[in-house]
């Protein structure tokens, strides 16, 4: 007689995405040397992830900014950590001393954003301020910038992508925000992360 196998329990499956965030925080900061600057590198859609655990098992220092996106599909809400620049990461490279080269043959990475036959260095400061507003979750929190009155955008959840006016916003972190809706505006209670000011 056969006898068939226990099915096996089921495991829990924990997020690349998730797992590399965490990793992510504890490496956003380089071992800097004085010539060490940001560069931004151009990767395959939706690869970010694939491409900083390569680059950092390599002993590169890339920098993903990520942030909540909800997406909204056959009635559903799907709220997952996402890059803010698709297509883009950045890594902190000594030109000099590092074989940067070797950033263009890592896999989910196209390549570095060149200038001539050399990395062009984004602007001083631009990264380190993502960074800075980089929150143990490894997401972006915009909540420094906001003020009541200003314009925001609405980044995640029902009202994603929408634009309103900032009404106020707690010490707790939490933000009301009037959005137009049928020639009037309606209050929305939501989490200030969710916000980014724009002009």
């Amino acid at each position: 007689m056969l006898t068939m196998p226990k099915p096996a329990k089921a495991s829990r499956v924990i997020s690349s995405e998730k797992t590399m965030d965490k990793a992510n925080i504890l490496s956003q900061r380089p071992a800097v040397s004085p010539a060490t600057r940001w560069y931004a590198a151009s990767v395959f859609p939706g690869k970010e992830s694939v491409a900083e655990w390569h680059l950092q098992r390599q002993g590169f220092h890339p920098f993903v900014p990520r942030y909540e996106k909800t997406t909204r599909h056959a009635r559903r809400l799907e709220t997952r950590s996402a890059a803010y620049f698709p297509g883009y990461m950045f890594v902190a490279l000594d030109v000099a001393l590092q074989r940067w080269r070797s950033v263009n043959g890592t896999l989910g990475v196209r390549s570095l954003v060149m200038q001539g036959d050399r990395p062009l260095p984004v602007p001083s400061g631009l990264v380190e301020r993502f960074i800075a507003l980089t929150g143990e979750d490894g997401l972006l929190d915009f909540r420094g910038g906001l003020a009541a009155g200003a314009s925001v955008q609405i980044l995640s959840g029902p009202f994603a992508e929408m634009i309103g006016r900032l009404d106020r916003l707690d010490p707790a972190g939490r933000a009301r925000v009037l959005v137009a809706f049928m020639n009037g505006e309606v209050a929305v209670d939501l989490d200030a992360r969710d916000l980014v000011a724009i002009a």
